[in-house]
């Protein structure tokens, strides 16, 4: 039997987005009947989680845990499947620690990178996954490079923004250089001046990358502020046919 794939949502910059198309995109998949991980790697500022409405609880387990040699990486997985929903799939949620003295901990001593690729392809056998999804931590950093190198799919988040963009070529340059498998941008927050075709003609000139989709700035995701998954109240909204698009290429 494969192995389930590691798919790598990235950016060179925070605030693009990235963990909202994280969350939703292994919702999407579940809903498909995969069984699907999401791991928060973003330990200096971790917030999938409350995508998921676990944002005032407090977890037995985290992915900083696991990397201490506290626990090993099932315990961390957090089994959202029948809270969320979902029928046929499944979907489990890897946090990282939000409790101060955990973030500064991992901060100060950091954490052996090899542990980290060890849990990835642990919990790939363990929940017989067929997707993990790993939300990054913005920039260039061990962490990064490691989910870019372990990577089936890439996905760059960025927006139309001189300093995202420039951020992104230098994210291309390296997932190039690490031989990533399929790499791809998605643009997010698009404002309603840009057009598609356009935007597309001259991000793949310039990136010389595929973009997956271009999710416009929508109300609803304004509106929403990371409370709930969209794609799961709003199946109908543009917001999840830009998920779905993601989701197709990396079936």
């Amino acid at each position: 039997m494969m192995a389930g794939k590691i798919v790598s949502i990235h950016s060179f910059r925070g605030g693009t987005g990235k963990s909202n198309i994280a969350a939703n995109l292994a919702a999407i998949a579940a809903l498909d009947g995969k069984r699907v991980a999401v791991m928060d790697t973003d330990m200096a500022s971790p917030g999938i989680h409350v995508i998921f409405g676990k944002g005032h609880e407090k977890m037995k387990f985290t992915l900083n845990d696991y990397l201490r040699g506290k626990c090993d990486i099932g315990d961390t997985c957090v089994d959202l499947t029948k809270s969320l929903g979902i029928r046929d799939g499944k979907l489990f949620l890897i946090p990282s620690s939000m409790t101060a003295t955990d973030i500064t901990r991992i901060l100060r001593e950091g954490y052996e990178v090899s542990d980290l690729k060890n849990g990835f392809n642990e919990v790939l056998k363990v929940k017989d996954l067929d997707y993990l999804i790993i939300d990054t931590h913005p920039g260039l950093d061990r962490e990064t490079l490691l989910s870019m190198a372990t990577a089936d799919n890439l996905f760059v988040v960025a927006r139309i923004d001189e300093q995202d963009l420039l951020g992104t070529a230098a994210t291309l340059s390296v997932a190039r250089k690490l031989q990533v498998p399929d790499i791809r941008i998605v643009i997010n927050k698009k404002p309603s001046i840009y057009e598609d075709k356009a935007i597309i003609k001259e991000v793949e000139r310039k990136f010389k990358t595929r973009v997956a989709t271009i999710i416009p700035l929508l109300p609803i995701l304004i509106e929403v502020g990371s409370r709930y998954v969209v794609t799961l109240k709003h199946p109908e909204s543009k917001f999840t046919e830009c998920v779905q698009d993601i989701y197709e290429i990396m079936k």
